[in-house]
Parts: C-alpha cells; sequence; structure tokens
C-alpha cells in the first residue's frame, strides 16, 4: 500500500492548494501527496507550473487530488449545469495529469447536494449521467474518479459506501470507482464488511481517527479490523489521511508509523 496525505486541511486559508506540506511529507518517508484540484484550476499557468516544479523537487508525486468540483458549480437540481462540469472536468484532468494524478476524488458535497424540494431520485439519475459521461475523459487522461460517500452532516445523497458501491456499479465505466474513507464508515457506523463488497471497484481510500477527524496516534482494534478487511480484498492502492492536526510535523510522523503498523498486523 502506498502512503500520503491531503494537504489542503492542514492550512486550508494559508494554502488552499495544500503544496506547503510536500518538502515535510517527502522526509517523513510519505509516498505521495493529495492535493486539492480545485484549487489547482484557479491557478494561473506560471503559479501551476511552480506547484509542480515544487512536488517534483520534493522527491515525491502528486499522485491523488481530492475538491473536485468548486461549490458554485451545480451537478443537482433544476440549475445543474452537466455541460459545464464536463467542461470543467477536462481542464481540471488535464491539470491532475500534468502532475502525475492518478485518482480524483469525487467528494464534492455543496456541487452535489440535493437542492430542497428537488426529487433524491432525479438527482441520482443526474449523477449517474455525469459520470458515466465523465469515465471516458478519465481514462483519456490517465486518471480515474473515485466517488466518495460523505455522512449526513456534510452531504444528504451517497452517505454510505453501499450507496457509493451502487452508484458506481449503475455507471459501469472503467474510468469511475469507488472511494471508503474510515472517519465516514465510523461516523455512520457503517460495517467494514463494505471493502470486500466493493472489490476491485475500491480505487482510493481515506483514513483518519474518527473522534475528532485527527491523525491516528495509535494502533487500535476497530483501524486493524479495517486493515484486514483491505488486506483481505487484496487492496494494495493508496491511503491518504484526510484529518486535521494542530501540530502537523508530529502527527504526521506518528500516523505513518501507526498505517505501517496496521498494515504489517492486519
Amino acid at each position: 500500500m502506498r502512503f500520503g496525505c491531503c494537504g489542503s486541511m492542514i492550512s486550508p486559508s494559508a494554502d488552499p492548494v495544500g503544496v506547503d506540506i510536500v518538502e515535510s511529507l517527502a522526509e517523513a518517508g510519505f509516498d505521495y501527496i493529495e492535493l486539492s484540484l480545485r484549487d489547482l484550476v484557479k491557478l494561473d499557468d506560471r503559479a501551476f507550473s511552480e506547484i509542480g516544479r515544487r512536488v517534483e523537487r520534493s522527491g515525491i508525486r502528486a499522485e491523488a487530488c481530492n475538491n473536485f468540483f468548486p461549490p458554485d458549480l451545480r451537478l443537482t437540481g433544476a440549475d445543474a449545469r452537466p455541460s459545464a462540469a464536463l467542461d470543467y472536468a477536462r481542464k481540471a484532468m488535464d491539470r491532475a495529469a500534468r502532475l502525475g494524478v492518478r485518482v480524483i476524488v469525487f467528494g464534492s458535497a455543496e456541487a452535489r447536494n440535493v437542492p430542497r424540494g428537488f426529487s433524491g431520485q432525479e438527482a441520482w439519475k443526474q449523477l449517474v449521467e455525469l459520470l458515466a459521461n465523465m469515465g471516458p475523459i478519465a481514462r483519456r487522461f490517465g486518471v480515474a474518479v473515485a466517488v466518495e460517500p460523505l455522512n449526513p452532516l456534510e452531504s444528504n445523497i451517497i452517505n454510505l459506501g453501499a450507496e457509493a458501491l451502487r452508484l458506481v456499479r449503475e455507471v459501469n465505466e472503467p474510468g469511475v470507482e469507488l472511494l471508503l474513507d474510515y472517519y465516514h464508515l465510523g461516523i455512520q457506523r457503517e460495517d467494514e464488511e463494505i471493502v470486500l463488497q466493493a472489490g476491485p471497484a475500491l480505487g482510493h481510500v481515506h483514513f483518519a481517527k474518527v473522534l475528532g477527524r485527527t491523525f491516528p496516534e495509535v494502533t487500535d482494534n476497530a483501524s486493524l479490523r479495517f486493515f484486514s478487511f483491505l488486506k483481505r480484498a487484496s487492496y494494495s492502492g493508496r491511503c491518504s489521511i484526510e484529518a486535521y492536526t494542530k501540530d502537523f510535523e508530529i502527527d504526521s510522523r506518528r500516523a505513518l508509523s501507526v498505517l505501517k503498523e496496521l498494515e504489517k498486523r492486519a
């Protein structure tokens, strides 16, 4: 398994892209960094090129991106703009591919949330159609889109891993996969057996301590159970820490040690 970290949650106001921790991640022994794609898209060409050079100099790569769509680009509801969403996705995927990104996380709660009074079933159909059209674009750029279930405090659609897996299977596109986040599974108290049900559809993993959504500090039975399911599913992809911290330098190194121990003991 390859271990990385989402940079945008560390100092979002000062560094929304999340690149400022890349040198520290490399020194700590992480395999990659996960950057905020919607913030990368906002950059002019010069600033984007500098991000690429900085990541390259660090010795690791930006193998994943989260924060796919901006909040104001409606994906569901009467005001949904599917053509604009696909145009944006092409630009975003182009930038991601130029950084060497292999997986793009589709959480984007604000963009996908179902407007009040709009049919949840119709919103679901809108997302199926959007992802089905997005899959070939993703393959063209050599990336995969990983659908992330989010707990109901963050999103009112696609809350459970089982729902996200059903969506991925309805879309039925090789460029569209599933993400499972240990934090959201814990909040929902969803059985980790969803990992086995997903099988090869599982394309990416996020991890954080459930209480407080912080960096993991110790190996415990619950997280060990989760990693044991990953092992049983023969998952060998990427696992990004997506968490808050008050002391990144200490917490990141300890967390990486915890993840490696969990993988070893699973």
